[in-house]
């Protein structure tokens, strides 16, 4: 006779409950978007859409003008999905949530994946040539190692 050894829950072993993508306004990022909304329909996963804004800095602190403050980005990042849901809502069913958290893209992403227990983080493909240099946040999260990360270019 085997003695059978207690089961304990593993993340993404049933496929992903909750999925995580990073949304800032660029075109990477809706199709990263998109991607990750086929996916969680396809799971019947939750799709935790996730802007990232940025630290305020000291000049914007102090008064100097910003273009366009970063509430207002996630004002309308909410906006423009709502639109999208409901111009697809009758054939394109997903469960979604829309979460602001502060800070850098990475450290924001992270935050945001470890308090929503993602299974799986879906970001954009990085548009800007200076994150060769310093590393892109998706090349980041794959680093980290701590969920499965798919790259929509």
């Amino acid at each position: 006779m085997t003695e059978q050894q207690p089961t304990s829950f593993e993340r993404g072993t049933d496929g992903p409950k909750v999925i995580v993508v990073g949304v800032d306004g660029s075109q990477s990022s809706y199709r990263a978007a998109a991607y990750a909304a086929g996916l969680a329909r396809r799971q019947r996963a939750l799709l935790a859409i996730v802007y990232v804004q940025p630290v305020v800095s000291a000049g914007a602190a102090l008064g100097a003008p910003a273009t366009g403050t970063t509430g207002e980005i996630a004002e309308e990042l909410v906006a423009e999905i709502r639109l999208a849901t409901e111009r697809f809502k009758d054939i394109w069913d997903v469960r979604w949530e829309f979460h602001t958290f502060h800070g850098d893209p990475y450290s924001g992403l992270v935050t945001a994946a470890d308090e929503l227990t993602a299974d799986a983080v879906v970001v954009g493909a990085s548009e800007s040539a200076g994150h060769r240099i310093v590393g892109s946040v998706a090349v980041r999260l794959v680093k980290a190692g701590r969920w499965p990360v798919t790259v929509v270019p």
